[in-house]
Protein backbone atom coordinates (compact mmCIF):
# COMPACT_ATOMS: atom_id res chain seq x y z
CA UNK A 1 0.00 0.00 0.00
CA UNK A 2 3.01 2.60 0.76
CA UNK A 3 4.24 1.64 -2.58
CA UNK A 4 1.15 2.55 -4.31
CA UNK A 5 1.52 6.25 -2.77
CA UNK A 6 4.81 6.54 -3.62
CA UNK A 7 4.54 5.79 -7.21
CA UNK A 8 1.29 7.62 -7.31
CA UNK A 9 3.83 10.87 -5.99
CA UNK A 10 6.40 10.05 -8.37
CA UNK A 11 4.07 10.11 -11.06
CA UNK A 12 2.75 13.65 -10.54
CA UNK A 13 5.92 14.98 -9.37
CA UNK A 14 7.24 14.03 -12.86
CA UNK A 15 4.32 15.12 -14.89
CA UNK A 16 4.37 18.78 -13.12
CA UNK A 17 8.03 18.87 -14.07
CA UNK A 18 7.00 18.04 -18.05
CA UNK A 19 4.60 20.74 -17.81
CA UNK A 20 7.13 23.89 -17.63
CA UNK A 21 8.53 25.72 -19.99
CA UNK A 22 12.43 26.96 -19.85
CA UNK A 23 13.91 29.57 -22.04
CA UNK A 24 17.39 30.07 -21.42
CA UNK A 25 18.99 32.67 -22.19
CA UNK A 26 19.12 34.32 -25.90
CA UNK A 27 16.86 31.41 -26.88
CA UNK A 28 14.34 33.33 -27.47
CA UNK A 29 14.27 34.56 -30.83
CA UNK A 30 14.58 38.81 -31.00
CA UNK A 31 12.08 40.34 -33.44
CA UNK A 32 11.85 43.71 -34.69
CA UNK A 33 9.31 46.01 -32.80
CA UNK A 34 6.79 46.69 -35.72
CA UNK A 35 6.84 50.19 -37.02
CA UNK A 36 3.28 50.84 -36.46
CA UNK A 37 3.94 50.71 -32.28
CA UNK A 38 7.54 52.06 -31.89
CA UNK A 39 9.98 54.84 -32.81
CA UNK A 40 13.80 53.81 -33.93
CA UNK A 41 15.65 49.83 -33.64
CA UNK A 42 13.68 47.99 -30.94
CA UNK A 43 13.66 44.12 -30.55
CA UNK A 44 11.19 41.83 -28.65
CA UNK A 45 12.03 38.47 -27.35
CA UNK A 46 8.80 36.87 -25.92
CA UNK A 47 10.15 35.29 -22.75
CA UNK A 48 6.89 34.38 -22.03
CA UNK A 49 3.40 33.32 -24.12
CA UNK A 50 -0.03 33.82 -21.93
CA UNK A 51 -0.92 30.46 -20.90
CA UNK A 52 -4.13 29.50 -19.85
CA UNK A 53 -5.79 29.78 -17.16
CA UNK A 54 -3.32 32.36 -16.56
CA UNK A 55 -3.18 36.35 -17.84
CA UNK A 56 0.48 36.87 -17.88
CA UNK A 57 3.20 37.29 -20.79
CA UNK A 58 6.21 38.54 -20.42
CA UNK A 59 8.86 39.74 -22.72
CA UNK A 60 12.64 41.50 -22.85
CA UNK A 61 12.44 44.34 -25.21
CA UNK A 62 15.42 46.52 -25.93
CA UNK A 63 15.49 50.19 -27.10
CA UNK A 64 18.45 51.22 -29.15
CA UNK A 65 19.01 55.06 -28.36
CA UNK A 66 16.24 57.34 -29.20
CA UNK A 67 14.01 54.49 -29.31
CA UNK A 68 10.44 54.64 -27.85
CA UNK A 69 7.21 53.29 -28.06
CA UNK A 70 4.03 55.08 -29.05
CA UNK A 71 1.88 55.88 -26.49
CA UNK A 72 -0.22 53.21 -25.11
CA UNK A 73 -2.66 51.76 -22.29
CA UNK A 74 -2.81 48.43 -20.65
CA UNK A 75 -6.34 47.06 -19.74
CA UNK A 76 -4.58 44.60 -16.64
CA UNK A 77 -1.60 47.16 -16.19
CA UNK A 78 2.18 46.47 -16.98
CA UNK A 79 4.82 45.72 -14.88
CA UNK A 80 8.31 46.97 -16.76
CA UNK A 81 11.75 46.29 -14.82
CA UNK A 82 14.84 47.98 -16.27
CA UNK A 83 17.45 45.36 -17.04
CA UNK A 84 20.12 47.70 -18.32
CA UNK A 85 20.86 50.75 -19.53
CA UNK A 86 18.98 53.94 -18.76
CA UNK A 87 15.32 55.27 -20.62
CA UNK A 88 12.58 57.32 -20.12
CA UNK A 89 9.21 57.15 -19.04
CA UNK A 90 6.24 59.05 -18.82
CA UNK A 91 2.36 59.02 -18.03
CA UNK A 92 0.62 61.56 -19.83
CA UNK A 93 -0.04 64.60 -17.75
CA UNK A 94 3.67 63.93 -15.26
CA UNK A 95 6.81 64.73 -16.23
CA UNK A 96 9.02 62.68 -17.63
CA UNK A 97 11.18 60.43 -15.84
CA UNK A 98 14.70 58.83 -16.11
CA UNK A 99 14.68 55.17 -15.35
CA UNK A 100 18.27 52.88 -14.86
CA UNK A 101 19.22 49.33 -14.34
CA UNK A 102 17.09 47.99 -10.99
CA UNK A 103 14.33 50.59 -11.22
CA UNK A 104 10.74 48.83 -11.48
CA UNK A 105 8.03 50.71 -13.15
CA UNK A 106 4.33 50.15 -12.16
CA UNK A 107 1.74 51.25 -15.04
CA UNK A 108 -1.43 51.27 -13.67
CA UNK A 109 -4.77 49.49 -15.58
CA UNK A 110 -5.55 52.08 -18.62
CA UNK A 111 -2.72 54.88 -17.64
CA UNK A 112 -1.94 55.79 -20.88
CA UNK A 113 2.12 55.64 -20.89
CA UNK A 114 5.29 55.40 -23.10
CA UNK A 115 8.78 54.51 -22.48
CA UNK A 116 11.94 53.88 -24.19
CA UNK A 117 15.58 54.97 -23.95
CA UNK A 118 17.88 57.98 -23.77
CA UNK A 119 18.21 60.09 -26.74
CA UNK A 120 22.03 58.82 -25.95
CA UNK A 121 21.96 55.42 -24.40
CA UNK A 122 19.85 52.59 -24.96
CA UNK A 123 17.70 50.58 -22.33
CA UNK A 124 16.75 46.77 -22.09
CA UNK A 125 13.45 46.29 -19.79
CA UNK A 126 11.65 42.88 -19.15
CA UNK A 127 7.53 43.25 -19.69
CA UNK A 128 5.13 42.12 -17.37
CA UNK A 129 1.38 42.30 -18.72
CA UNK A 130 -1.69 40.95 -17.94
CA UNK A 131 -4.70 40.38 -20.70
CA UNK A 132 -8.01 41.00 -20.06
CA UNK A 133 -10.26 38.97 -22.77
CA UNK A 134 -7.13 38.21 -24.70
CA UNK A 135 -6.02 41.63 -25.02
CA UNK A 136 -2.34 43.11 -23.50
CA UNK A 137 -2.27 46.48 -24.78
CA UNK A 138 -4.06 49.87 -26.61
CA UNK A 139 -1.61 51.03 -28.98
CA UNK A 140 -2.58 54.66 -29.80
CA UNK A 141 -0.27 57.32 -31.67
CA UNK A 142 3.51 58.31 -31.65
CA UNK A 143 5.41 60.11 -29.27
CA UNK A 144 6.46 63.33 -31.27
CA UNK A 145 10.04 64.30 -31.43
CA UNK A 146 9.53 67.41 -29.84
CA UNK A 147 7.44 65.82 -26.52
CA UNK A 148 10.85 62.96 -26.70
CA UNK A 149 13.07 66.07 -26.25
CA UNK A 150 11.31 67.76 -24.18
CA UNK A 151 12.47 69.72 -21.06
CA UNK A 152 15.58 68.17 -19.45
CA UNK A 153 14.93 65.60 -17.24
Amino acid sequence: MKCLHVIALLGCTASTAQAQTVVRAGEAPAKPGPATNFTGTVSVRTMAEVIAPGQAGAALVTFQPGARTNWHTHPAGQILYVTEGCGWIQEEGSPVIRVCEGVTIHARPGAKHWHGATSSQGMRHLAVTETIDGKPVDWLEPVPASQYHGPAR
